[in-house]
């Protein structure tokens, strides 16, 4: 799991978040001993929950780990998109988060493995985190060359040519049809894993820990009753080092938002960087610029200082994800990176005012374009576009949920959405609301073609 907020994020959103998802799944492992989870907490993240009254769900956090159920990667502390920065940058995004990490937590957490930011990933970046001693990362199953035909879970993974490195690849399909509500129960899982129970392979899932609860109303019950499954054993992703034999593996770049079509465009990083969006453009002009002043600007303890910590907040990816329209899409967002950016080298001391100048430039022009797009109806055509590829790659292979096991999720979010009126969150009751009436329309679209061939009979059972 990942979880993360964006430094700018408000207080409202922390809040309802940290309720929604992050307690739920906290008090469920805890309420499961033998559960394990390896998830990835940004360092920001953790100054926010502080911030704003979630202290409890860090103090969870280290009860897990205290009890050997939690493994916590490192990462880059503001979520940067690290292939684009320089190696010392790289490198002081990973150490601003260690240092977080280690004052929340203390010896508890110790340094193995690593989660780059929407998992992009190339193998210059690997040279990088393996030279400041994490001994594995996770990417992509597209980052799997196809040359070498596809992932074999009984394996474990090495880069080649970076010395004691591994690398776990998140299987795409199985995350999908979990994080998307396809499998809902335990139960579920186990039929769709067929004969992998028995062959010695392991499932490595990766996805939003946000997805559990806030963006799925009541999917939090499926990661514990998987716990509670006896034929499923759940371990952290650093146990799996020791349990099955290497190979060696050249990777390619790629991110967990990736789709075939990018590898074939060779765009693997196409929603953050693309040559052909206008605004991308732009805001890595932005970011270059701010990143190429911070190197020449007058070092000093105070206004450095600070120039540089906002300068670390802005390189967040945010911005750039949303000015894709492929199909997410904000002005707001876009708008505020940019802002971000802008006021770093605004607060650089010793900078120039032509320095100064084209910063201010770039982010009108920024904010500028993205207006123009809007109006000009681009966004809704670019947005378009990617929608129907998304429905072509999640309408295939996608496991059938048998009336049985839909009345079964359907029941538990009634119980739930009952709990939430009583606390008159009514914009929350109509989240669960929609969720039971999208699984209805599922059950009846799918499960009604089919009952006369499978009878139900083994689901009976």
């Amino acid at each position: 799991m990942h979880i993360y907020q964006p430094p700018t994020q408000k207080p409202y959103w922390v809040k309802k978040v940290a309720e929604e998802s992050y307690r739920k799944l906290i008090k469920g492992l805890l309420e499961s001993p033998g559960a394990k989870v390896t998830m990835n907490v940004s360092g920001v993240l953790l100054e926010l929950l502080e911030a704003y009254g979630c202290k409890d769900v860090i103090d969870g956090m280290r009860q897990l780990l205290k009890r050997g159920q939690l493994e916590l990667t490192g990462s880059a502390k503001y979520h940067a998109l690290l292939p684009f920065l320089p190696a010392p940058e790289i490198e002081r995004q990973v150490k601003l988060n260690e240092t977080t990490l280690k004052h929340f937590f203390g010896d508890d957490w110790q340094p193995r493995g690593f989660f780059p930011p929407e998992m992009a990933f190339t193998t210059e970046l690997a040279r990088v985190i393996a030279g400041l001693g994490y001994q594995w990362v996770i990417v992509d199953e597209l980052s799997f060359p196809k040359e070498q035909g596809q992932v074999d879970y009984g394996y474990v993974y090495d880069v080649a040519g970076v010395n004691n490195f591994s690398i776990f690849f998140r299987e795409r399909r199985m995350s999908w049809v979990i994080l998307s509500g396809q499998i809902g129960t335990g139960r579920l899982l186990i039929r769709n894993l067929g004969d992998r129970l028995q062959n010695k392979e392991y499932l490595l899932t990766a996805m939003d820990g946000e997805t559990f609860g806030h963006h799925r109303p009541g999917l939090e019950q499926l990661l514990f009753e998987i716990y509670r499954e006896s034929v499923l054993e759940t371990v952290t992703i650093s146990e799996l080092l020791n349990r099955f034999s290497h190979c060696l593996i050249l990777p390619i770049a790629s991110t967990w938002a990736l789709m075939e079509k990018d590898l074939e465009q060779k765009k693997p990083f196409s929603r953050w960087y693309d040559e052909d969006n206008d605004i991308h453009q732009l805001q890595w002009q932005l970011t270059n610029l701010a990143l190429q002043q911070i190197n020449q600007a007058t070092v000093n303890d105070s206004e450095y200082s600070h120039a540089r910590g906002l300068l670390d907040k802005a390189l967040h990816s945010d911005q750039y994800w949303w000015a894709s329209a492929r199909p997410w899409w904000s002005i707001e967002m876009i708008e505020c990176g940019a802002k971000e950016l802008y006021d770093a080298v605004l607060a650089m001391p010793g900078i120039g005012q032509d320095v100064k100048d084209k910063a201010k430039h770039l982010y009108h022009t920024i904010i500028f374009t993205a207006f123009d797009w809007q109006r000009s109806g681009l966004v809704d055509e670019l947005a378009h576009r990617e929608d129907e590829d998304v429905r072509q790659r999640v309408d295939t292979g996608l496991p059938q949920l048998p009336s049985a096991e839909v009345d079964k999720m359907v029941a538990g979010l009634q119980e739930e959405m009952k709990i939430t009126v009583s606390r008159q969150e009514f914009e929350r009751a109509a989240q669960i609301r929609d969720r039971i009436a999208e699984l209805k329309r599922y059950a009846a679209d799918v499960e009604k073609p089919q009952a006369s061939a499978e009878g139900g009979a083994e689901w009976d059972k």
